[in-house]
């Protein structure tokens, strides 16, 4: 049976099964414990397990970070929250330099399992040092996994798979979705982690997206299925690795292609998802594909000003509309009107 939950209450069953489950399963992180975690994802954790196993840590996420890869190396299964992607990159060394690439430089000796937690996405007037993705950075690293659960089912099971794994994992959750409900079956059979969901099918273009966009592009998809416009919305789940088999079946029946992205729309995710889905659907496609993404810009704290610089229901269905011919084609930065 399915309950609607909080998106942050599906990540709290996540970790509570996991960590009753396995005892070399741990948390740590910046108030993680007495006070529950910045968006209640440890509530109450610290009470049931103790503060050995759900640790509160001091602002220096390359110290923790690095504590987590040194954990994962001796055999337990660290769960890491940075408190925003922000943050991260001041970890980047520990995730990058250490969890990533040991596993390859010491022959297969030393599994690496962790799992790194970070909230991110622009969300409500956080300003430019509070409102990053960090997908391109992460996305470009070898040895990394990214999990990008778009709803609270996904988001159990994705961290409960990425906990069991035995590569590092990095878990992106959107900060707006973390008060957003959905429904959640504990006890579903769960796709592989990194396979690409149908959200909507159609037959006019394939819209590929992920995390909180998936959202906005099925309610785009219904602005346009009111002027009789059926888009395929495919959520991708994963970033690396990409379910590409997936993408290109949709492709391959519509013959069109948006890929939607929070993200600044240079070098971002959506550009290597172009580039990978053209080189493999090039003979399929009837028009250019085209990227709906955020303004190559920083993030303005003002909230109109913020609103403009990412993709909105309206933006997303005009760039489909261009795709089809239907509107005339603009530069492909996402965020205007």
């Amino acid at each position: 049976m399915s309950d609607e939950v909080f998106y942050w209450q599906a990540l709290n069953r996540a970790l509570d099964a996991e960590l009753a489950l396995d005892d070399s399963v741990f948390v740590l992180g910046e108030d993680v414990g007495l006070y529950g975690g910045s968006y209640r994802v440890t509530e109450g954790l610290y009470a049931r397990y103790g503060e050995w196993r759900v640790r509160d840590t001091p602002i220096s996420e390359g110290s923790f970070t690095g504590l987590g890869v040194g954990a994962a190396l001796i055999g337990m299964r660290p769960v890491v929250e940075i408190m925003t992607i922000n943050f991260s990159l001041l970890a980047l060394d520990a995730i990058i330099n250490m969890a990533a690439k040991v596993p390859f430089m010491a022959g297969g000796q030393f599994p690496m399992p962790l799992v790194v937690r970070m909230p991110g996405g622009v969300a409500k007037q956080l300003a430019a040092q509070h409102s990053q993705r960090l997908e391109h950075t992460l996305m470009n690293v070898p040895g990394l996994r990214i999990a990008v659960p778009a709803t609270p089912q996904d988001a159990y099971w994705q961290l409960r798979q990425a906990i069991r794994a035995e590569e590092p994992v990095i878990v992106l959750e959107h900060e707006l979705l973390y008060f957003t409900k959905g429904p959640l079956d504990e006890g579903a059979a769960p796709p592989p982690m990194h396979r690409a969901l149908l959200r909507r099918p159609g037959r006019d273009l394939t819209i590929v997206t992920y995390s909180r966009m998936v959202d906005l592009s099925l309610q785009a998809a219904e602005r346009l299925a009111a002027g009789g416009i059926e888009a395929e919305v495919i959520d991708l789940r994963s970033l690396r690795p990409v379910d590409w088999d997936t993408c290109v079946a949709s492709v391959q029946k519509t013959h069109r292609l948006l890929v939607v992205e929070e993200d600044c729309g240079f070098a971002g995710a959506g550009a290597e998802l172009v580039a990978g889905l053209a080189e493999r659907c090039f003979y399929h496609l009837d028009a250019p594909p085209r990227r709906e993404a955020g303004l190559d810009m920083p993030t303005p704290y003002n909230g109109t000003l913020e609103a403009l610089t990412i993709p909105r229901p309206s933006t997303i269905e005009a760039a489909a509309r261009a795709v089809l011919g239907q509107a005339p084609a603009t530069e492909p930065t996402g965020g205007s009107s």
